[in-house]
């Protein structure tokens, strides 16, 4: 079996204590030299991955990581492991499945008001949007984040939607649980939130807007400048994504996709993105300055 690279790093880079952690936990694996930097080694790309998600989390090698993470047993699926190395992410992803099927994706207007940004009333065939001071004033301050947990149906395309962000959130959500842990994650998806779903309100108007894209575009731009300060296996993307997210941003601006009759949040998008870079530079400057 040919072996596969679970990790690329500088020479200066000491890898001891992380050795020691990957002996005690009986992972197998070789170190080599190449091209100036140190590669660790293991037999299969699951491993792989799962040393990228243990040095993400331990990279010092601390002593309480052997006692705190175990390796997989045999036949324990790949899937069912990173659900649960990853329970904030997991439990965002079922609160939106929730809301989505209690709402039949943003059809239930009974339900949906309570979520929406600002209150809306049904009036024949028009929605009174109440004014956005009025909302906070009465106590109703989860507005301001309920936003992102609804998902509607696209017709011709179904619950895309719902889809792709889920898958989205999943691979993005679950880098920065295992190498900023649970309560960042929790932290960057509200302040994420709150920033997409105030820019959708102040440059849409009062609309029923949702779904977790500008979240998504803030966990983007926060891996992708983090990374790019203080580089580190968990935020190490795909080649590619960054761009093929860019481009899809920039496609969706152009509102081609209204000519179907389908309303793209880009404010939404755009004010999710800023914020995730600025996390990102601060977090990653905070990152380096540390090593």
């Amino acid at each position: 079996m040919k072996p596969v690279e679970a990790l690329r790093l500088p020479l200066e880079r000491d890898l001891q204590a992380f050795v020691g952690l990957l002996l005690r936990l009986r992972v197998p694996h070789r170190i080599s030299e190449e091209s100036g930097e140190q590669v660790v080694w293991v037999p299969d790309a699951r491993l792989a991955e799962d040393v990228r998600a243990l040095y993400a989390r331990f990279p010092e090698g601390e002593a309480e990581a052997a006692r705190v993470v175990q390796v997989p047993a045999a036949g324990d699926g790949r899937l069912l492991r990173q659900a649960r190395s990853s329970p904030l992410t997991l439990l965002v992803l079922l609160a939106a499945l929730a809301v989505s099927l209690a709402t039949l994706m943003g059809e239930n207007l009974a339900l949906v008001h309570w979520l929406t940004f600002v209150d809306f009333s049904v009036h024949g065939d028009y929605l009174w949007f109440a004014p956005f001071a009025e909302t906070l004033s009465s106590g109703q301050w989860w507005r301001l984040f309920s936003p992102i947990l609804l998902h509607f149906w696209i017709p011709g395309m179904g619950p895309l939607h719902l889809v792709f962000n889920a898958l989205w959130f999943w691979e993005l959500g679950r880098r920065i649980e295992a190498h900023q842990g649970r309560w960042m994650l929790l932290g960057l998806t509200l302040a994420f939130g709150l920033v997409s779903n105030a820019a959708q309100y102040l440059f849409g108007g009062p609309t029923i807007f949702g779904g977790l894209s500008g979240v998504l575009y803030g966990l983007l731009g926060h891996c992708w400048l983090y990374q790019w300060l203080a580089p580190n296996a968990a935020f190490r993307l795909p080649r590619g994504v960054v761009a093929m997210m860019l481009g899809w941003l920039a496609i969706c601006l152009t509102d081609v996709f209204s000519l179907g009759g389908v309303a793209v949040a880009n404010a939404a998008h755009v004010g999710g993105l800023l914020a995730g870079c600025v996390t990102g530079l601060l977090g990653g400057a905070l990152a380096r300055r540390r090593r």
